[in-house]
């Protein structure tokens, strides 16, 4: 009988996916459920983006070139420049989604058995990719204790051998909510540049900082051009996570020849979804001045709710829209399934991302619950309700 591959068996399943089949079927039997679980903004994809697509007068929806049109990572240099990030077209590659722009950062960069260090908890599809591309990751933990700042430098350099390739970083971060200081951001830089290193930052969450923090990105920090990777999308930026755009971009040649030759054997970037990305770059400020208010109030609703509920601990995001809690229970695992498959409140219930899977650590996490502020304030009060009343019934 034909056999599947050892990669394919230590592929991870998706914390955040997993327990579809439950609230599937917790729906069925007419449960409406709160989807706390991804990070699907319920914010609008601004109309310009639409409209773009709508308006595109095409008679053949034709491959564009593999690093992606010229026309849109033109814009996106622009896009960069406004935030202080000095790069030109030929610096970017189009991808689809982030994740296609990881998969090629780690073919670009490391071979198999190649080590990549990464803060934990950390999005949880870095082990999947890392899986994928037969690289090892190295998590350094960071604490709920400490809002899951940057762990010590001196940690980090503990774990460094000759295998090591770079480390990566998700910032604001996917799924702790921190947002990395100019401070941590030249730590990193300098030990990248010590150990002659890449640094890579997921920077998908840049527009999400709050409480008059400003996002500092690692192409801010001079000599660094050989060392720095970023991973970018427009999924959460402007509200176009089905259009499975993101981007490769490093002012290293090297690195961006090199997935270049990735990019061309899966032809090209999707045509119609660079149309609505490019016009999404005209979006006005007034569009994100108001989504981050939205998720400001929706933060601090969700923080304030949670610290009522006896024996939940809460680390307080600077950005994007997650945040870590820590529940009363042995296994979240099992309490995110029992909450789709055996409680509601007035025949109301939720679903949860265990964080354990947002660790590589094994039996790290396994009281933790990621959150996505997604939704509406009154839907959050409600959420964080029936967690408080399923903590008082439920058994481990």
């Amino acid at each position: 009988m034909p056999t599947i591959s050892r990669k394919g068996k230590s592929m991870p399943q998706s914390p955040i996916r997993k327990l579809v089949p439950f609230a599937e079927k917790a729906a069925k039997e007419g449960k409406s459920i709160y989807y706390l679980n991804i990070g699907q903004p319920d914010i609008k994809t601004p109309k310009i983006a639409m409209q773009a697509v709508k308006d595109s007068d095409i008679d053949v929806l034709s491959y564009s070139r593999s690093e992606g049109s010229e026309t849109y990572r033109k814009k996106i240099a622009n896009y960069y420049a406004k935030n202080d990030i000095n790069v030109t077209h030929e610096d970017i590659i189009v991808t689809t989604g982030g994740s296609e722009a990881l998969l090629f950062t780690f073919g670009s960069i490391m071979d198999v058995d190649d080590e990549v260090i990464i803060p934990e908890p950390f999005y949880a599809n870095y082990n999947g990719f890392s899986t994928a591309s037969g690289v090892k990751v190295v998590p350094v933990i960071s604490k709920i204790e400490d809002n899951f700042a940057l762990p010590p430098i001196e940690e980090f350099e503990k774990l460094i051998t000759p295998k090591t390739k770079a480390i990566l970083i998700c910032n604001p971060g996917n799924p702790t909510g921190y947002l990395y200081s100019k401070e941590e951001i030249q730590k990193l830089a300098s030990i990248v540049k010590k150990h002659d290193l890449f640094l890579i930052a997921d920077e998908v969450y840049r527009e999400f900082a709050y409480d008059g923090e400003v996002h500092y990105s690692i192409m801010q920090e001079p000599d660094l051009d050989k060392h720095a990777i970023i991973i970018d999308s427009v999924s959460k930026r402007y509200s176009m996570c089905g259009a499975r755009i993101g981007c490769l971009v490093s002012r290293n040649s090297d690195v961006i020849q090199t997935a270049l030759k990735f990019a061309q054997a899966r032809l090209s970037p999707p045509t119609l979804a660079q149309i609505a990305s490019e016009a999404a770059l005209d979006t006005p400020q007034s569009y994100f001045d108001d989504v981050i208010e939205e998720y400001v109030e929706r933060r601090n609703t969700l923080i304030s709710e949670l610290d009522k509920v006896e024996g939940v601990k809460v680390a307080n995001p600077k950005g994007a829209f997650y945040c870590i809690a820590e529940l009363p229970v042995k296994n979240s695992d099992h309490f995110a399934q029992w909450l789709l498959e055996s409680f509601d409140v007035n025949g109301e219930t939720i679903m949860v991302a265990p964080a354990a899977g947002f660790y590589s650590t094994h039996g790290v996490g396994l009281n933790q619950i990621r959150i996505a502020y997604v939704l509406n304030k009154e839907s959050l009060v409600k959420a964080v309700n029936i967690i408080k009343e399923a903590l008082k019934v439920y058994k481990d």
